[in-house]
C-alpha cells in the first residue's frame, strides 16, 4: 500500500479497485447531509444502496449525470440527487458528473448542443455573440430556443447512453482482465 493517501498514489497503485479508491475520496453519507444543498433531503440520503460502489448503480448513475448535464437551467445538482434518490444510483457518480457542466464548459457544451439541434431541424445555425446578461438571454436567444432545446435533448440522449455503456465496457473488461489474470496466476 502507498505511503500517505493522496489521490496520486491512490490512483497509481495497481492492487486497488476503483471501489477502494472511491471509499477513501468520497466524504460519507452523515457529512453530506449537513451540506447545504442536501440537507433538504434529509434521511433519504442514507440508505445503502445511494452508496453502494456497484457496477450497476455506478454505470447506470454515470450515464444519467451526463444526460443531466445537458439541461439547459442551473438546476443540475438538485435534479441528480431527486434522480439518484428515485432510482436509487449512486449519489457520489450521479452528482459528480453532473459537475461536468461548470462555468468553463457550460459555453461549448451548449454550443454544441445548439450545433446539433440546428442539424436535426435541418436549419443553419446562426452565428451570435454570447453576453452574459439578462437583456441577450430575452432577446438574443430567440431565434435560437427550439434548435438549442432539441439539441439539448438530442444530446442528453446519445451521450448518456453512449457514456453508460462505455463506462460498462470498461469495468467488465477490468474486472474479467483481473479475473483471468488471477487464474493464470493460481494455475501456474
Amino acid at each position: 500500500m502507498p505511503g500517505p493517501h493522496t489521490v496520486a498514489n491512490l490512483v497509481q497503485s495497481p492492487s486497488l479497485m476503483p471501489r477502494r479508491v472511491l471509499k477513501k475520496l468520497l466524504p460519507s453519507p452523515r457529512h453530506l447531509q449537513g451540506h447545504w444543498l442536501l440537507r433538504h433531503f434529509g434521511e433519504h440520503l442514507l440508505e445503502p444502496r445511494l452508496w453502494a460502489p456497484h457496477r450497476r448503480c455506478i454505470t447506470a448513475a454515470f450515464g444519467v449525470g451526463i444526460a443531466n448535464c445537458f439541461i439547459p437551467l442551473p438546476v443540475h445538482s438538485v435534479v441528480a440527487i431527486l434522480i439518484a434518490i428515485a432510482w436509487r444510483l449512486n449519489v457520489p457518480a450521479l452528482y459528480g458528473t453532473t459537475l461536468l457542466v461548470n462555468p468553463v464548459t457550460m459555453v461549448p457544451i451548449y454550443y454544441l448542443a445548439y450545433r446539433v439541434g440546428a442539424a436535426l431541424m435541418g436549419i443553419a445555425p446562426e452565428r451570435f455573440s454570447f453576453h452574459l446578461s439578462w437583456d441577450w438571454l430575452a432577446s438574443g436567444l430567440g431565434p435560437m430556443w427550439q434548435p438549442f432545446l432539441i439539441g439539448c435533448l438530442a444530446c442528453s440522449l446519445v451521450l448518456g447512453v453512449l457514456g453508460w455503456a462505455c463506462l460498462e465496457l470498461v469495468w467488465r473488461w477490468r474486472v474479467t482482465s483481473r479475473y483471468r489474470a488471477r487464474h493464470v496466476v493460481a494455475t501456474a
